[in-house]
C-alpha cells in the first residue's frame, strides 16, 4: 500500500502540470481568468511539492533517513517538557484574514461565497490526502501515542490556508500572504516542539496543504464557468443602530 501511494504520488508530478496546461473548448474565458485568479500552476509548483512529500513518505521506515529525523526531533522538540498550546489556532489564523481582510474594506480576487466554495474545495481535498496518508503508513507519534503522525494534519490545514490567503490578496500586496506562510510556518515548528510531529510530518503536510489549495484554485473556474471569478467582491455591509424601551443595539446586513 505504501508502494502504492508513492506511485501515485509520481503520477501527480506527470498529470497535474499536464491538466494545468490544458485548453478546453472555451480556453480563452478559462485562460483568461487563470490568468487573473492564479489558477495556472507550473511544473516545478507541482514537482517539487510532490517530491518532497514521497521523500518523506520514504523516511518512514527507512533506517537511514529515521535516524536523520530522530537528530532533528531531538535537537527542535521540547521532548513534552514544554508544550506551546497555541498551534491548536494558528492553523486558522490566514482563514480568519481572508474573511477579516474583506469585512475591513480590503477586497480580495473573489467574493465572500467564490471563495468559501474554494476554501471548502481546499479543505476537502487537504483531508482527503492528509487521513489516507495517516492510516496508510500509521507512524507512531513522537509521544508515544496515536499511530497517525505522517502527515501533519494541523501543518496540513495551516499551509492550505495561507495558499489561499496569498492568492486572494497577492495583488494588494504579496505581504499579506507571505505573513500566512509565516504564521504556517510557526505552526509547523510547534507541531514539532510540542512532540507531536516528525519533520517529515511536517514537511509532507505543508506539500499537502499547498497542493489541495492550488487544486482547488485550478478546478474552481472550470466547475463554475459562469460565475464572475476573479473579480472585486460585490460584498456589501450594513449596520444601524436602534433603541427601544426594551433595549439598544446594531443590526448589521451582510449581503454577496
Amino acid at each position: 500500500m505504501k508502494i502504492f501511494c508513492l506511485a501515485a504520488l509520481a503520477f501527480a508530478v506527470a498529470v497535474m502540470p499536464a491538466l494545468a496546461c490544458d485548453t478546453p473548448a472555451d480556453s480563452l474565458g478559462t485562460t483568461a481568468r487563470c490568468a487573473e485568479t492564479g489558477c495556472s500552476f507550473t511544473v516545478p509548483e507541482i514537482a517539487v511539492p510532490v517530491a518532497l512529500t514521497g521523500l518523506s513518505a520514504w523516511a518512514v521506515g527507512n533506517g537511514w533517513l529515521e535516524k536523520r529525523k530522530y537528530d532533528i526531533q531531538d535537537a527542535l522538540s521540547a521532548g513534552g517538557r514544554h508544550h506551546i498550546r497555541i498551534d491548536e489556532f494558528t492553523p486558522y489564523l490566514p482563514l480568519a484574514a481572508v474573511y477579516g481582510l474583506n469585512v475591513c474594506g480590503v477586497r480580495g480576487r473573489h467574493s465572500y461565497l467564490d471563495a468559501t466554495i474554494i476554501i471548502a474545495m481546499s479543505y476537502a481535498t487537504m483531508t482527503a490526502g492528509t487521513y489516507a496518508l495517516k492510516y496508510t503508513f500509521r507512524e507512531r507519534r513522537p509521544d508515544g501515542t496515536e499511530r497517525n503522525s505522517f502527515p501533519s494534519g494541523h501543518t496540513a490545514t495551516a499551509f492550505m490556508a495561507a495558499t489561499a490567503l496569498y492568492n486572494e490578496f497577492r495583488d494588494v500586496s504579496p505581504w499579506i500572504g507571505y505573513g500566512g506562510y509565516a504564521v504556517a510556518a510557526l505552526t509547523g515548528y510547534l507541531r514539532i516542539y510540542n512532540n507531536r510531529h516528525y519533520i517529515n510530518d511536517v514537511v509532507a503536510g505543508a506539500c499537502i496543504g499547498y497542493l489541495s489549495a492550488k487544486f482547488a484554485y485550478w478546478l474552481f473556474p472550470r466547475i463554475f464557468k459562469g460565475r464572475a471569478a476573479g473579480h472585486p467582491s460585490a460584498t456589501s455591509i450594513s449596520g444601524s443602530p436602534f433603541c427601544s424601551p426594551e433595549g439598544a443595539g446594531m443590526s448589521l446586513s451582510i449581503s454577496f
